[in-house]
């Protein structure tokens, strides 16, 4: 960050108290636009990075996002560019809200103009074939930089309209912890922080593949009974596996773990619920990923999850019951009956002796 910001944040003063911040949100997407007009409201000199120029200018005369977020006014304040180096130079935090398969790429593109921003991920997704997490590619790409990640329960829209909603900002560094707080957190937008960056991470990227799974299960109009087993066998899985990769189990019972599963789980607004949806209204792949014209990262979290979770011996039934629907072209039915299998495993991960689960 810049010598003057660095230096006053250091200062333990009042949250509410804010510095005026310089920030940067990488991508126009609903969810990099909802961050970057809290942060306005917030007071910070924000600009948003969008790629295609017309796009930049048509947010900046009108105020809105007419292609993600239509229906909502945007903070006057906020300053659309398409230029990276403007947008990245001489700049406090940089937020990156850029799918998985650009993010590496995006990266790449602002090293050149990296000083000491401190830069966080707001994508929760896992890259395909590497396995890495989006703080993984921060730490290959800009491995000098201080950095995070962000990841709640965070359906932009209800951001946008002022609803009151929670987030999680994880790092190691507690400056960056502070100073994404500084600029983010108001009287309706509370940020929580953590120091377990890959919970947050997985809890973010993994709970993507179970809303296609609810998604799925509400186009068969399945009960609240079937409902609430899924999420809670979600979890499970979760855990499980996060805790394989070196996560604190305790990391999901907050805002990142079950309270993303279960907002992202329970709302048509959802893109992975919407994909999940389409899907089970017998709908193709193709047809559920144009129709909804955004990305779904649950599909390839699917993909990734179910791989790495047989090289590590992770039991996850729900994942793999989803794979072979959506690739091998069994009946969703096959999801229903992974859950019903292997009835004595514990209720809760890690309350039993390993040997009784």
């Amino acid at each position: 960050m810049s010598e003057l910001n660095f230096a006053s944040l250091v200062e333990p003063v009042n949250i509410d108290q804010k510095t005026a911040l310089r920030i940067t949100v990488l991508g126009g997407g609903s969810f990099g636009t909802a961050m970057a007009n809290t942060a306005v409201r917030n007071g910070c000199d924000t600009m948003i990075w969008i790629r295609d120029e017309a796009t930049a200018e048509e947010i900046n005369r009108t105020h809105i996002n007419k292609r993600y977020l239509p229906d909502f006014p945007l903070e006057p304040g906020l300053k659309a560019v398409s230029d990276l180096e403007l947008a990245v130079r001489d700049r406090d935090i940089i937020l990156v809200a850029i799918p998985s398969h650009s993010f590496r790429d995006v990266l790449k593109q602002i090293k050149p103009f990296i000083t000491s921003q401190a830069v966080v991920s707001l994508t929760k997704g896992i890259e395909a074939k590497t396995f890495c997490f989006m703080s993984d590619i921060i730490r290959a790409e800009l491995p000098e930089v201080p950095y995070g990640v962000l990841s709640g329960p965070n359906l932009a829209k209800e951001i946008v309209a002022g609803q009151p909603a929670g987030t999680v900002i994880a790092s190691q560094s507690e400056l960056v912890r502070y100073a994404v707080q500084q600029a983010l957190h108001s009287a309706l937008f509370r940020v929580f922080g953590s120091d377990d960056v890959h919970g947050v991470e997985l809890g973010g990227a993994l709970k993507n593949i179970y809303a296609v799974a609810m998604g799925m299960a509400a186009a068969y109009n399945v009960g609240e009974n079937t409902k609430s087993m899924i999420l809670t066998r979600a979890l499970a899985e979760m855990s499980r596996f996060a805790v394989k990769l070196g996560a604190n189990p305790l990391t999901f019972l907050g805002l990142s773990g079950v309270g993303d599963l279960f907002a992202t789980c329970s709302s048509p607004l959802s893109r992975n619920y919407q994909v999940g949806y389409a899907l089970g209204k017998g709908k193709t792949l193709e047809q559920a990923t144009q129709e909804l014209g955004q990305t779904a990262e649950g599909i390839n979290t699917i993909v990734q999850v179910k791989a790495r979770s047989e090289e590590l011996d992770v039991y996850m039934p729900i994942t793999s019951a989803l794979y072979d629907v959506i690739y091998e072209g069994q009946p969703p039915l096959t999801i229903a009956l992974a859950l019903m299998k292997n009835g004595h495993r514990s209720d809760v991960e890690f309350v039993l002796p390993h040997h009784e689960v």
